[in-house]
This record gives structure tokens, sequence and C-alpha cells, in this order.
């Protein structure tokens, strides 16, 4: 299982990267693969996202990792900053270190945090690099693509542009595996 093959989903804000993600892990359900790693759907509140949760794909374990802490537009330059419960972070990487081997290494989603600080879901890059998976998914925004290109090679890069291609990607994805 050392030529696991890697999937990096890609897309700007509400393009529906985890709803593709959602789609993948429920196809995979169906094959009856194991599968570790975290979802992070977005915590939403009056139709306003107020949050990220992290699900733990092998147990179910639902967390909340992260609050919005919005700036109104001029004061920043992202009006939306996120502010990262250090247990739940804890918690994610433990999930990470123990993920692999698996048949479906799922990491939704690395930020700058990881790519650029040294700080976040290390122990995810490090899961992701041992390629001990059959397939892992990987969601990650258009801005840090290069970062992730160069660090795993061997990745098909699947870029997303709005929901409504959802189904067809993952129907498209998932040939390969029926």
């Amino acid at each position: 299982m050392n030529k696991g093959k890697l999937w990096i989903i890609s897309g700007e804000i509400g393009a529906g990267k985890t709803i593709l993600c959602g789609a993948l892990i429920e196809a995979f359900r169906r094959l009856d693969w194991k599968m570790t790693g975290l979802r992070s759907p977005a915590i939403m509140e009056a139709g306003v996202k107020t949050g990220i949760a992290v699900e733990n794909l092998r147990t179910g374990e639902l967390r909340q990792l992260a609050v919005s802490d919005y700036k109104p537009d001029g004061l920043e330059d992202d009006p939306i900053h996120w502010t990262f419960d250090p247990d739940v972070m804890d918690w994610s990487n433990q999930v990470f270190l123990d993920a692999v081997p698996t048949d479906l290494l799922v990491v939704d989603e690395l930020g700058p945090l990881e790519m650029k600080k040294g700080m976040g879901w290390q122990y995810a890059l490090q899961a992701l690099d041992s390629r001990r998976y059959h397939q892992a998914i990987l969601i990650m925004r258009p801005k840090l693509l290069e970062l992730a290109k160069n660090r795993w090679p061997w990745g098909e890069t699947v870029v997303i542009e709005r929901v409504d291609q959802v189904k067809g990607i993952s129907e498209q994805l998932m040939q390969e595996w029926q």
C-alpha cells in the first residue's frame, strides 16, 4: 500500500469542495472501504458560516474546530478570520497520527497554517507523505495549490468551480474504483 493515489480538490470559498468530499466519502462507504482522517463541514447559522466542525471519519465523532472572527470590510484584508480551539487542534493531529495505513485518507482541509507556518495539522502532512493508503482526498484552496503540487507531485488536481458540478465530478473520479 505504498503507492497511494491522491486527489487534491481545489476551489474558491463556496465552490463545493467539502460537499464534493462528502459525496466521495459516501461513495467509498458504499464500497466498504476503511476510512480515516477528518472532514470539516461548515457550521451555519441563519445562512452564514460561523464555525468549522471536524468529523473523525473512523469514529464519527464531531467537534468544533474554529469560530469565525468577523471583521467588517475595510478593517482587514480578509473579512473572516478563524479562531481555532487548541484542544481540538491537538485532537485532530492525533486523528492524523493514527490515520495510516488505511483505504481512504481524508484531509479536509489544509491551509496556510500547515503549508506556510508549520502549524496546524502537521500529522496530516506526514500521513499524506507516507502514501500508506489506497486513495487520499486533500482539500485545498487555489492559492496554496502550487505548494501542494510541489510536495505531492503524484497528486491529481481536481478543480471545482460550482456546487452543481459535485455529482459529475464525483461520478468521474469514482469510475476507477467501481
